[in-house]
């Protein structure tokens, strides 16, 4: 991926969020903009069994770019609110794949006993510690992200 192109998407977003750009981009909210998340990660599911079912790939890669729209339409909001920029959430996804692929990047963690953790479920649960009360919103996320899945249905008259 050239990395210019995510900064030109970047740029045609916060364009768009600005207050002189676009009126429905520039007023949307994480909120408001949960609908779209799902229904992109629903249509990368249905890109995926194009590909394995035709070998097409146009469909996925152009999900794909949706999916990617919505990570960046949500990095750039909170950028706009003082929260994170989209280079944080690269460099957090980046800095997780390396420390839960400790055999392969660098020296494993230690414990609080000073012993090497490897494996990539406690290295999870090392991240989270002090953070497991965010698991509690899980299942009303679930639950939400269904409700949403089938207002999208309906929308697009799968319902």
């Amino acid at each position: 991926m050239n990395h210019d192109e995510v900064k030109r998407l970047e740029t045609i977003v916060k364009k768009l969020q600005s207050d002189d750009g676009c009126p429905w981009d520039s007023t949307q909210t994480h909120d408001s903009v949960k609908p779209g998340c799902i229904e992109e990660a629903c249509e990368v599911l249905a890109g995926i069994n194009i590909l394995r079912e035709t070998g097409n790939a146009e469909n996925l890669k152009e999900e794909l770019g949706d999916l990617l729209l919505q990570v960046i339409f949500h990095a750039c909001l909170a950028e706009k609110e003082g929260l994170f920029t989209l280079q944080d959430v690269a460099k957090a996804a980046a800095d997780k794949m390396i420390r839960r692929h400790p055999q392969i990047f660098h020296e494993p963690l230690t414990d609080e006993n000073g012993d090497p953790v490897t494996d990539w479920k406690e290295i999870k649960k090392m991240e989270k510690r002090g953070r497991e009360w965010e698991d509690d919103f899980l299942p009303a996320a679930f639950r939400e992200g269904r409700e949403l899945i089938t207002r999208a249905e309906k929308r697009k008259g799968l319902r």
